[in-house]
């Protein structure tokens, strides 16, 4: 046989194993981000992936493949680029009475006809087009103006429940539509991260959700976890075809787009009664979806019905937004006080009287900085209105200043550290303010819940109130002094029996094998976030190896860049820290991963909940 016939069979077998590889991957990534049902560990996909990787250096990879999930470098600028078809805005109102009128019109507009609505939640993110030619997805683009977006298809590729390609058979060309969002979950993390570095806030997950989309860097929109809902379709040539809205949304479905977790049918000779219910019943349902929702969205479900009404030069007729009032409610700010975090930022809490908002009472509310409190103006003594951001944080929205007389007190940050008295420093160009003394008692508590929280160490037992009293009682000061804790130390505290003090000893005993990744996000480092913890754990796989990398080795790590490797460095190079990770050692906790990184727990695979 010639020679170039043993290079044409290995070209061949390659190609087979990349594509085999990239189903396999595919069909992973579909089990763990949609159907929550992982069949393999953590380090079986990385072999997987790492493999794939690989057999893609020798030629360029197919736009399809796993690998180009997140795209490479960064862009200079996004490109415009033009839909198929116009990308319109939804005609919104407050007002049922409204609502009824719409429906109305389209009676009128279709006499005789018995009509047929679909109603779904209102995402509040970022509209989004999903180009797809002979079954391949080529772009993603925003609404822009509605004729042209910006074209964001390598911060969209970061989205892993995304399909690349649509199942056979596939149209020639489908633009389907959805809605960008940041979870409130992730939301809240991320704001939290952001404060931690003295970053200006989101004031909401859609600002979020928009500013990570408008990301230049696609590694940094991957590491905001944003997320999507697909609600229709554009434009569409070639089959299937689809004859009503809900077909459109069970062929996507199918296809493994998310799709809403709840659409209403209202299809009766007078559906205005089933819309209004429908509208009612999301209004108490929208607080328990992960994403925030605005409103409902009423739309005509028979497709030949919509063309039949067509738009108007901003707005389909054939649809109506919904949108609730958000939720708000007036008290007083008592007192503006301030609290140190674990990494010593010195927070602005508004103390209010307590008050019922989105279903649960309210008494404090974050400022986040001087100047915020000083934008809006508030004061000690204003009357204020609050709402939860995303429906999570409380958040002061307005001030009655009408309402004022003489006695509201304009807030000023305090020079010294309100628990250890020392002078506290801003650092040039940051709006955070800082204790930076590392004995300071806030922060010394801060630390120990962090590392006993449930994200970390997971010791159950140790929270809040039992950290006080330890601290009080002058049990423990740093970390390892919670493996020194012994059943007679235990019961000198009030409220501690025989039966609490052993299963906190018990707690407090596992946690000495927790996996490593938990103990360097339970150390505290700053900017250090689980996922971080995971891929240093993975890469490390100990505690001593992790403190003797190089900042420039930490770089080479996906999710660890200048900062985040600046951090690591800094963190390592204290003799603080040094001492900690040789009494943590001989205390007994696991420095290492003696057993590979933590299993996948399948243990509920295959049930329905």
């Amino acid at each position: 046989m010639k020679k170039g016939s043993h290079q044409g069979q290995f070209d061949f077998d390659k190609k087979e194993r990349i594509a085999e590889l990239q189903r396999e991957i595919e069909h992973h990534n579909r089990l763990y981000f949609e159907e929550a049902a992982p069949t393999i560990s953590d380090r079986e996909y990385d072999a997987l992936y790492r493999e794939l990787q690989e057999l893609e250096k020798s030629s360029p990879p197919s736009p399809d493949s796993p690998t180009q999930r997140i795209g490479g470098r960064p862009l200079e600028q996004f490109r415009q680029v033009q839909h198929l078809l116009p990308m319109q805005s939804l005609a919104n109102t407050y007002s049922e009475k409204e609502v009824l009128e719409f429906i109305n019109r389209l009676q009128r507009l279709l006499p005789g006809e018995i009509l047929s609505f679909a109603i779904e939640p209102k995402v509040d993110g970022v509209a989004i087009a999903l180009l797809y030619e002979n079954g391949h997805l080529v772009r993603a683009a925003t609404r822009g103006d509605g004729i042209a977006g910006d074209d964001v298809t390598q911060n969209i590729l970061t989205i892993a429940k995304i399909p690349r390609r649509l199942p056979k058979p596939y149209p020639e060309a489908a633009e389907i539509r959805g809605e960008v969002f940041l979870s409130r979950a992730a939301f809240a993390l991320l704001n939290t991260k952001r404060e931690e570095k003295g970053e200006v806030l989101f004031a909401n997950p859609r600002n979020a959700a928009a500013g990570s989309l408008k990301q230049l860097d696609p590694q940094i929109v991957a590491a905001r976890g944003l997320e999507i809902i697909f609600y229709g379709c554009g434009a569409w040539v070639g089959k299937p075809r689809f004859r009503t809205h809900l077909e459109a949304l069970a062929y996507l479905t199918a296809a493994h787009f998310p799709t809403p977790p709840r659409v209403w049918v209202a299809e009766s000779s007078d559906p205005s009664k089933e819309i209004l219910a429908a509208i009612h019943e999301l209004a108490d349902l929208r607080h328990d979806f992960p994403f925030e929702t605005d409103g409902a969205v009423i739309k005509a479900n028979i497709l030949q019905q919509r063309d039949a009404v067509g738009s108007t030069a901003k707005a389909p007729r054939w649809a109506i937004a919904f949108k609730y009032e958000p939720e708000r409610a007036e008290t007083l700010l008592e007192k503006i006080t301030v609290q140190v975090g674990r990494t010593g930022v010195i927070t602005p809490v508004a103390e209010l009287q307590p008050v019922m908002v989105s279903g649960s009472t309210v008494s404090r509310a974050t400022l986040h900085n001087q100047e915020e409190i000083a934008r809006k103006d508030i004061r000690e003594g204003d009357r204020v209105l609050v709402e939860k951001a995303g429906e999570v944080i409380p958040a002061i929205v307005g001030v009655r200043k009408d309402l004022r007389t003489r006695k509201q007190k304009p807030f000023h940050m305090p020079e010294k550290c309100p628990s250890c008295h020392q002078k506290l420093h801003r650092s040039p160009g940051q709006v955070a303010v800082r204790c930076i003394n590392p004995q300071c008692p806030a922060q010394i508590q801060r630390r120990l819940e962090h590392f006993a929280s449930r994200g970390a160490m997971d010791i159950d037992g140790l929270g809040e109130a039992m950290i006080a009293q330890l601290l009080a009682a002058g049990l423990v000061q740093k970390i390892p002094d919670i493996y020194t804790l012994n059943k007679e130390k235990l019961l000198k505290l009030e409220r501690v029996g025989e039966k609490s003090a052993h299963n906190l000893l018990s707690a407090i005993d596992r946690s000495r094998n927790r996996p490593l990744w938990r103990l360097i996000f339970g150390l505290g480092i700053l900017n250090i976030g689980t996922t971080a913890a995971r891929g240093l754990a993975e890469k490390y796989g100990s505690l001593k190896a992790l403190a003797n990398a190089s900042t420039e080795e930490l770089q080479k790590i996906e999710d660890v860049g200048e900062i985040v490797a600046s951090s690591i460095r800094q963190f390592f190079s204290q003799a603080e820290s040094q001492r900690l990770i040789e009494e943590l050692e001989r205390c007994g906790v696991q420095l290492a991963d003696v057993n590979g990184p933590e299993k996948v727990d399948d243990s509920l695979a295959g049930t329905t909940w």
